[in-house]
């Protein structure tokens, strides 16, 4: 039995808790070119303009899964069968937005052929950049470390 007060959680709490906690998923489009690994990234409609791979909220009744397929074809209109996900290789990003604890759960995804990306309203600009470059316009520590470890994912598979 817990018994240490001071240490204790109260259910409601962590409900309360877990409850403001905004989950997100998506996938890191990766292609092949030429035997260079390059990145799919989207820029925001919306300031500060970031740079990221596709990725949304998680809806209500929605696992991340689902929520990173959904995203991936709303963001970018590329759909599950253009894709060979590496259900294996994933990673989740935890970070405050506008004060609130933010979770996004990214799984690698390769593009199978080059089909051209469909912008959604939400993003204004989308390109494909090499791991340095995908690095800098990326723009956050955490999301270039994801990219190092999913570049590095990628490198063993050949």
């Amino acid at each position: 039995m817990w018994t240490n007060p001071s240490i204790a959680i109260h259910i409601p709490d962590l409900i309360t808790l877990m409850s403001e906690v905004v989950r997100a998923a998506g996938l890191v489009v990766f292609r092949l070119l030429l035997n260079r690994v390059e990145f799919l990234l989207l820029q925001a409609s919306y300031p500060p303009y970031h740079w990221t791979p596709p990725k949304g909220h998680v809806d209500p009744g929605e696992d991340e899964w689902v929520a990173a397929l959904r995203e991936t074809k709303e963001e970018a209109g590329l759909l599950q069968e253009q894709l060979k996900i590496y259900e294996d290789c994933h990673e989740t990003l935890c970070y405050e937005v506008k004060g609130k604890p933010k979770t996004v759960k990214y799984w690698l995804a390769q593009l199978k052929n080059p089909d051209d990306v469909k912008l959604s309203h939400e993003h204004q600009n989308w390109k494909w950049a090499e791991l340095d470059e995908a690095v800098k316009i990326a723009d956050y520590a955490e999301m270039g470390a994801l990219l190092r470890k999913f570049h590095a994912y990628i490198a063993n598979l050949k």
